[in-house]
């Protein structure tokens, strides 16, 4: 409840007093570990709001350093060798000083160590000798499906087929779809996190780094020096209070038995600090209040962002049909923000707008310029010669014959435009779950994570309905805005 209010009031922006804003990785252990700071800091009289799943470890490390997140979890490896490695800090005190310099400290260790590593099936293992990473080399015919994170990371693939001489090839995919395919025998190594639940419960071997490549990864706290020594007091509470045993155990909770990160970082704080919290909701209960909030927040990025659209769209496609010249240029920017990735345009849009609904509303503005312009210009373009020069020899100005002649004659052909855009906005709105916009794509994206079908078709099947919806509004919009005769069926 506490949750679903503090997002409430950070949506409609009437936020009283400012939260302790938490971030995590788009993997199981990093959101456990959210809830976990979000309720510690609740239990002592501190609002806080978990911005879970945000993508990899530059997308936070960036957000911190800008100041659109307070604190998140990260690990020693990672600060090594990828988000500092070009300071090339040599030990932890290194690693203080250069954090320091940008406002930024590190705890000291919660307690675990999280490593990277490769992993097969254990009957692979058996079948063809494999105990080490050199094993790898005899086999350049075996298939590698490596998360996407550790496939680019400074401190993850390039590593270590540099260091082992390795020639496969890998595909890249989301961490758990990787660990998917080893279960389901289409592909034969992974990465793995050491504290992976699922580790056990597939029935797979570590390979040794026997030439001790990868580096140690301590779990730490990484928060903003300017925070509230109060609330520093509580975050660093944490420190040495969760051994690698009990990280396993947590995430498997999550994982297997299908327990909520909420309700699992809840028990934790009871077991380890005595902090009494109120009963979570049922299964049902969670996911049903999860679908009603999602689908506010994905109306509101789709409507807001249409809207917004619209008042810009309108005006450049008016002047691309009356300045011909300008026209083409309009046309040309439109068309290539088109073609710009949408994941790729969220993440440049970080370092100006930050996290959250903005730069997921501005990714959505930005897509849905082409098809309002490109239609509204068509549109115009087409009235007939003849009905043109009528309304000139009625004596209309200019913007008299635009508002009361083309546009309603241009009408279907816009309605048409800004319903594409809509449509199209529905499905592009999920992505901005990766930046914390929540919506729809918030479902998708943990039913991936957790390998659960209801909370994915839960985030899917709305998503599909309000496309649907879309267009039933759309047949309406065109009997209310577009006249009689003109109608077509949008």
């Amino acid at each position: 409840m506490k949750q679903a209010l503090g997002m409430w009031l950070l949506l409609s922006g009437t936020l009283l007093a400012q939260p302790i804003v938490i971030g995590s990785k788009s993997f199981t252990e990093s959101v456990i570990l959210g809830e976990m700071l979000r309720k510690l800091l609740e239990a002592n009289g501190h609002a806080a709001v978990h911005r879970a799943e945000l993508g990899g470890s530059q997308i936070l490390f960036q957000a911190l350093r800008n100041g659109n997140l307070d604190v998140y979890v990260e690990y020693t490896g990672t600060l090594m060798q990828e988000l500092l490695a070009a300071q090339q800090p040599r030990s932890e005190a290194d690693l203080r000083s250069l954090l320091m310099e940008q406002g930024i400290v590190m705890s000291e260790h919660l307690g675990f160590v999280n490593n990277y590593a490769l992993g097969v099936p254990r009957a692979l293992a058996e079948k063809r000798g494999l105990r080490t990473i050199s094993d790898l080399r005899k086999y350049p015919d075996l298939r590698f499906c490596l998360s996407n994170e550790f496939l680019g990371r400074n401190d993850g693939w390039p590593l270590l087929a540099r260091r082992y001489a390795l020639a496969q090839r890998p595909v890249g995919m989301n961490h758990e779809t990787a660990l998917a395919g080893l279960r389901n025998a289409q592909s034969d190594v992974t990465d793995l996190y050491t504290t992976d639940a699922e580790i056990e419960q597939y029935d797979l071997v570590f390979l040794q780094d026997d030439l001790g490549v990868l580096p140690q990864y301590y779990a730490v706290l990484l928060y903003r020096r300017d925070l509230p020594e109060e609330v520093i007091a509580v975050l660093r509470s944490l420190e040495g209070k969760i051994d690698t045993p009990t990280m396993i155990r947590l995430n498997a909770a999550v994982a297997v038995h299908k327990r909520s990160e909420a309700e699992v970082a809840g028990e934790f704080l009871r077991e380890t600090f005595g902090i009494q919290l109120g009963a979570e909701p049922s299964r049902i209960e969670r996911l049903l209040g999860w679908i009603g909030w999602s689908t506010l927040e994905h109306l509101f990025l789709v409507l807001i962002s249409v809207l917004l659209a619209i008042l810009l769209a309108l005006p450049l496609g008016i002047a691309a049909y009356r300045l011909p010249n300008l026209g083409a240029l309009v046309l040309a920017v439109v068309g290539i923000i088109q073609t710009v990735p949408s994941m790729a345009l969220l993440v440049m849009l970080i370092p100006l707008l930050g996290l959250g609904r903005l730069p997921a509303l501005t990714a959505l503005l930005l897509y849905s310029l082409l098809p309002i312009v490109r239609n509204t210009y068509q549109g115009l373009r087409e009235i007939p010669p003849a009905l043109r020069e009528s309304a000139e020899v009625l004596g209309l100005t200019p913007w008299a014959r635009l508002w009361q002649i083309e546009l309603p004659l241009a009408s279907p052909s816009i309605l048409a435009g800004i319903q594409t855009a809509a449509v199209i906005n529905v499905g592009t709105a999920t992505i901005g779950a990766l930046i914390g916009a929540g919506g729809y794509g918030q479902l998708i994206l943990t039913g991936i994570r957790l390998n659960d079908w209801a909370l994915l078709l839960g985030g899917a099947v709305p998503a599909a309905l309000l496309a649907l919806a879309m267009q039933g509004l759309f047949s309406l919009l065109e009997k209310a805005f577009v006249p009689r005769g003109l109608r077509l069926t949008i």
